[in-house]
């Protein structure tokens, strides 16, 4: 108590943390019994009566006709973003800190992690404005150079969807990310570069031998938290670059759990999609932390 008491001030600085996941993360799994009743607003969540069969709302959307294409978009984009897109900040992190120019340096990280801070509305307006069939400046620039016959219709073709919404999202976020691995970077001890030098190691089998073990901890527990996130496509990008043509590719557990849930007000069965979204996301960090633990000393816990 007398350590607390001392340390008082930053227990304090603590505590907004501690109350914002108590109010908004924790008190809100209470609403999960909602996906296993048949919920009325008017009754509330503890007087409206459970589902009969109890898990009736999780049958209905393994048993739709839409299932199947929800699971798939969702782990195609997930995956895909996973594989494209973990590698590019650690990638974007050995250049930066291959830099000597602190000048340049800065405004390189400036440039690269500033779209990060970008509305995702604006960004789907930038897709937009390059790729529309009209008078989208890409559309434009191939056609009067010959490239292309005609404008292809980037944003409603469904094979499109997938890799505009993974390359603006690498875009996007690539320099944020990179953050992490430059400060990582920063705790590298400098004369394990020095002893390599002396070595006769060369600059590609430095980054090999030196940096990137010593940024391979940090690497893991990335790794391990972006599994824990596959199934969570945020809807708002997709939901904005979605259209009636593009549907078939676009169309997402997420967006799904929205259309239901708000917008035809189907509260139990979206509850019970969104719950399964999470169960899975669990699973995966769970299995991928012990597979993290035994193949290496890294891991979350």
């Amino acid at each position: 108590m007398r350590k607390k008491i001392k340390n008082l001030d930053l227990y304090l600085l603590l505590l907004p943390t501690v109350l914002y996941f108590v109010i908004f993360r924790y008190i809100p799994i209470l609403g999960i019994q909602i996906a296993f009743k048949d919920y009325i607003p008017v009754v509330g969540i503890f007087d409206s009566k459970w589902a009969d069969p109890l898990f009736k709302h999780f049958t209905r959307f393994f048993n739709g006709y839409y299932s199947g294409r929800l699971i798939t978009n969702t782990l195609l984009l997930s995956f895909g973003q996973l594989l494209f897109g973990f590698p590019i900040p650690v990638l974007l992190a050995l250049l930066l800190n291959e830099v000597r120019s602190k000048r340049v340096k800065k405004f390189a990280q400036t440039i690269t992690y500033a779209p990060h801070f970008i509305s995702v509305v604006v960004v789907v307006g930038l897709l937009d404005s390059l790729l529309n069939v009209r008078n989208g400046l890409l559309n434009t620039l191939l056609v009067s150079w010959g490239v292309l016959q005609e404008p292809v219709e980037f944003l409603t073709s469904p094979f499109w969807f997938k890799p505009l919404y993974i390359l603006s999202g690498i875009w996007q976020e690539a320099g944020w990310g990179a953050v992490v691995y430059m400060a990582a970077l920063a705790g590298v001890d400098q004369q394990l570069y020095e002893a390599a030098k002396v070595d006769g190691a060369g600059r590609l089998k430095r980054i090999w031998h030196v940096t990137l073990p010593g940024i391979a901890p940090t690497m893991i527990t990335m790794l391990i938290l972006n599994c824990g996130k596959v199934m969570n496509v945020g809807y708002e990008k997709v939901y904005l670059m979605q259209n009636a043509l593009n549907i078939s590719s676009s169309d997402v557990i997420s967006t799904y759990v929205y259309t239901t849930g708000i917008l035809k007000s189907q509260f139990s069965f979206s509850t019970a999609v969104n719950l399964f979204n999470s169960v899975i996301n669990t699973i995966l960090i769970l299995v991928v932390n012990k597979i993290s633990r035994k193949v290496s000393e890294t891991s979350l816990w």
